[in-house]
């Protein structure tokens, strides 16, 4: 790890990625160790718009938000290690794998969603992730996950 680990509070994140409620899934990213790996903090609550479906009576957060969790994680994460902060840049899913989810998500959870690059380099536009999303330290999701970096 470098000597000097960054982060990036939702003012910043919202500077770099372009998702905004209901589909901005990270609160903040911490211990951001350039472009090697990032820690993503997501406070689950009743009033996310998912929990009216999935499923009423027994909320639980899809796996597919989990993974896209994962993805804005690392997007934020590029942003911050690859000084893309106002940049416009979008960051696009090209494979999701190995993926498992492991234990539910409900609402009062803090996610934690740990990333670190396997491939990829500041101005490259072809990055891989493993990413793994964990409760109170249980891993509840895990996935590999292949993403293209387009600037406008």
């Amino acid at each position: 790890m470098s000597a000097e680990l960054k982060s990036a509070d939702i003012t910043l994140i919202q500077r770099i990625l372009p998702h905004r409620y209901p589909f901005l899934l990270v609160d903040k990213v911490v211990d951001i160790d350039g472009t090697n790996s990032a820690r993503g903090i997501k406070n689950v609550t009743m009033n996310e718009p998912h929990f009216q479906g999935h499923f009423p009576g027994t909320p639980i957060m899809p796996g597919v938000t989990l993974v896209e969790a994962m993805g804005q994680t690392a997007g934020v994460m590029i942003g911050v290690g690859g000084d893309l902060v106002d940049r416009e840049a979008l960051i696009y899913f090209m494979s999701i794998d190995k993926c498992k989810f492991r234990r539910k998500v409900v609402p009062g959870d803090v996610v934690e969603l740990e990333i670190k690059t396997l491939r990829g380099k500041p101005g490259g536009k072809m990055w891989r992730f493993a990413g793994r999303a964990l409760v109170e330290g249980e891993v509840a999701a895990e996935a590999e996950i292949a993403a293209m970096l387009d600037l406008k």
